[in-house]
């Protein structure tokens, strides 16, 4: 099944979360940057990196932002692992996934244990047996 067709069920109620995980990290997602940087923003002292599983999603968003095709910063692919496994501990703060922001189809993947590496959930438990 696609991402998008997972997330079409998660939000019909159907879905399977542990499927639509999966599903995002084998499938290629495109980032936008801002100057040297992936475009990001923070909210509740949550770094959310934008994603986007095309580039009709990306220009929508763009768009809705203001910014034209013209003016469109560029963009890189990654396949979801490695934004979940890799940028997001690199980042040092609770950082989580907005995949397709502002659309219908969009969907957040939290600094939780189950998406992101355990050592930067936001969740999980500290070595004294309690919440980090």
């Amino acid at each position: 099944m696609s991402l998008l067709s997972e997330i079409s069920r998660i939000h019909d109620g159907q879905g399977n979360p542990a499927a639509l995980i999966g599903e995002f990290r084998r499938t290629p997602v495109l980032i936008p940057l801002s100057g040297d940087n992936l475009m990001t923003t923070e909210s509740d002292g949550i770094r959310w990196i934008f994603a986007f599983s095309d580039e009709e999603n990306l220009s929508r968003f763009l768009t809705h932002r203001g910014i034209s095709s013209d003016d469109a910063p560029d963009h890189v692919t990654a396949v979801g692992a490695r934004l979940l496994d890799v940028v997001i501990p690199a980042i040092g703060s609770p950082a989580g996934v907005a995949l397709n922001a502002g659309s219908e189809l969009g969907m957040l993947f939290p600094p939780m244990t189950g998406i992101v590496p355990d050592a930067v959930a936001v969740d999980r438990a500290d070595t004294t047996g309690g919440a980090a």
